[in-house]
């Protein structure tokens, strides 16, 4: 199979996924580029690694009381062979924002983890409406604190603003105050009803209700449109608006192509790339808001195939990236927490972003310390002969033949680690530094060291903090 078959399927695992070995990278790119596609939007093999029930018997700490940790879900994004599920996880979490931080109920988290699963890439509408009724939500943005009497505008704010439409596309508003107020009053009703307490059994997660004696029945005029709505009625009306369309593509792009302004910007700073998002609106509307078929057009378009290298990697995908790289926690043992806690250490918190406006990406990611933590974790594990992942990466050095020159060491550290491509500059002095050594025999004894300090090097680069 071509070199740059394997280039575009490892940008593809880079991004619809975690990354991936260089071994299933030849096998996916021998079954071909759309045919992996499918497998990822629909995948024959639904294997978690562990299921959570048992994982709580190796993780005492992950028992009825935290039933749901964010380490049961790092652990899946690790060895899920779903991947593209796992990070549309991360995605929603992102945009349809809850916060531990407010909830403190994993039972809660947990449950609305399992409800992205089943709608995450389905109709968008369907999507919202859930969301709607989601327990964590409607604490998260006190819906159950709305009364007929007593209407509460933080949910049905947000909804319009960050879940769904945002406050305006091409210089012109999206919708009024009054629609605010409109949207608010459609959800009244929608509640929870409060989970058992957690003493002395653990946590119970909460359930939705509709009390139909809290809900405002009254008239509304929502959008332009007039009618007896309930939150229903409101979704239905949000889903159709071009608005819509743009809001969901443009975070799709922004999510697994390019880096692009962020979400408080968009009213006045257009997409980077027009033609890719009009495209992505209109399978929107032709698939009937259809979350997989806006994905599966994505990730076949010319845009996304040539966008290399052009999204600096979130923290998630730092951690679990190399992971999977390194064959690391492939089993249970002890020592997974602070693993995790990495990723808070890079800035970001499964289950807690900072605010409902979910994480900032791109270049917000780097700080002087955020960027010393990834290299160091990074660094620390491709220098380490030890993992599996690494030892399979000399292997296949050396079976490559008994000498390879600086310019072969430095290609093949780059081709195993997923055709990384760096810019001149620092590409001839990671040459020039490992030329040092003129030839290397692979039989040598030092050569697992000579490889394990090249991909240090790479790890380093400023190229390799983009996916």
């Amino acid at each position: 199979m071509a070199s740059t078959d394997i280039a575009l399927m490892a940008h593809l695992m880079r991004r619809a996924g975690f990354g991936a070995q260089y071994d299933e990278l030849q096998v996916r790119a021998a079954k071909g580029y759309e045919a992996t596609v499918e497998d990822l939007l629909n995948p024959s093999e639904q294997s978690n690694g562990l299921e959570l029930d048992v994982a709580e018997r190796y993780f005492i700490e992950w028992n009825h009381f935290t039933r749901g940790v964010p380490e049961y879900f790092a652990w899946r994004m690790i060895n899920s062979k779903n991947q593209l599920e796992e990070k549309m996880l991360v995605f929603w979490q992102g945009i349809l924002c809850t916060s531990d931080s407010k909830i403190q109920n994993y039972a809660v988290s947990y449950a609305e983890l399992e409800m992205f699963r089943r709608f995450g890439m389905g109709n968008f509408k369907d999507l919202l409406v859930e969301i709607s009724k989601d327990p964590a939500m409607v604490y998260f943005l006190d819906n159950c604190l709305s009364h007929k009497d007593a209407i509460n505008e933080n949910y049905g704010r947000e909804l319009l603003e960050l879940f769904s439409m945002g406050v305006g596309m091409d210089g012109q508003f999206n919708y009024t105050e009054d629609d605010v107020k409109e949207c608010s009053r459609a959800f009244t009703g929608w509640t929870i009803a409060n989970s058992v307490p957690g003493q002395p059994y653990g946590r119970y997660d909460a359930k939705f209700i509709y009390n139909p004696a809290d809900h405002d029945g009254g008239m509304k005029t929502f959008l332009g449109e007039t009618g007896r709505f309930n939150g229903e009625d409101v979704i239905d009306i949000i889903a159709k608006q071009p608005a819509t369309a743009r809001f969901l593509s443009r975070h799709l792009y922004s999510f697994f192509v390019a880096d692009e302004a962020q979400v408080p910007s968009w009213m006045e700073t257009p997409p980077e790339d027009p033609d890719t998002i009009k495209m992505l609106e209109n399978e929107y509307f032709r698939s009937g808001y259809n979350i997989q078929s806006m994905l599966r057009t994505l990730f076949n378009s010319d845009a996304f195939k040539t966008a290399r290298f052009s999204k600096i990697k979130s923290p998630v995908e730092t951690v679990i990236g190399t992971l999977r790289l390194i064959g690391d926690w492939t089993s249970p043992k002890p020592g997974f927490e602070p693993i995790f806690d990495e990723m808070k250490h890079m800035g970001q918190e499964l289950f807690n972003p900072p605010s409902v406006e979910g994480w900032h990406t791109g270049r917000e990611w780097i700080d002087g310390g955020t960027l010393v933590q990834r290299i160091n974790f990074m660094s620390d594990r491709v220098g380490d002969t030890s993992y599996l992942g690494i030892q399979t990466l000399v292997d296949r050095l050396r079976s490559e033949g008994p000498i390879i020159s600086p310019q072969g060491l430095v290609d093949g550290c780059l081709r195993l680690l997923g055709h990384y491509e760096l810019a001149a500059e620092t590409y001839n002095m990671l040459v020039t530094h490992a030329a040092k050594r003129e030839e290397m025999d692979t039989r040598n004894g030092e050569f697992p060291g000579y490889v394990c300090q090249t991909l240090q090097m790479i790890v380093a680069t400023k190229d390799y903090l983009y996916a």
